[in-house]
């Protein structure tokens, strides 16, 4: 099975991601982009890129393993185990949540030059409780409590 040269370069883009990136996001998102997670939705690409400017502000480690990838059309599917490491989250240690985006890829203008095909539409899937609300000192427990309990 050949790779998606577009889904490729999403990819890797996440692997350079940084504080020091974060103005690159244009390069593989369209201006219109709207992104959602389960924590925010954001409209636009000045937008996305202030969020991701301050999110990723004190993030001292942050490292995507990519899994499955599907694309039908303009429409794509990646599996991913994101590694983190916060200072203020899990006591500065890095810890792995895993997730799922899907991707929607804006369709080529007529007589474009543009090379890799951008995201327009970009939604992750993950716990937002493994992700944040466990690492907090004090409510951490009580959520893995909580969790605990239900599972029983």
């Amino acid at each position: 099975m050949s790779r998606d040269p577009a889904l490729e370069a999403f990819c890797a883009f996440f692997n350079k991601l940084d504080k020091t990136y974060t103005d690159q996001l244009g390069s593989v998102y369209t201006d219109d982009i709207v992104f959602q997670d389960p924590l925010h939705r954001i409209e636009g690409l000045s937008e996305l890129e202030r969020y991701f400017a301050a999110l990723y502000t004190h993030v001292e480690e942050c490292q995507f393993a990519f899994h499955q990838r599907q694309r039908q059309g303009d429409t794509a599917f990646v599996t991913w185990t994101m590694t983190l490491r916060h200072p203020r989250l899990s006591g500065g240690k890095a810890y792995e949540v895993e997730g799922c985006s899907r991707l929607t890829f804006a369709p080529f203008s007529a007589g474009s030059d543009e090379g890799i095909q951008k995201v327009q539409h970009h939604r992750d899937y993950f716990d937002a409780g493994e992700l944040l609300y466990e690492r907090l000192p004090g409510l951490g427990w009580v959520i893995r409590q909580l969790k605990r309990r239900a599972g029983a």
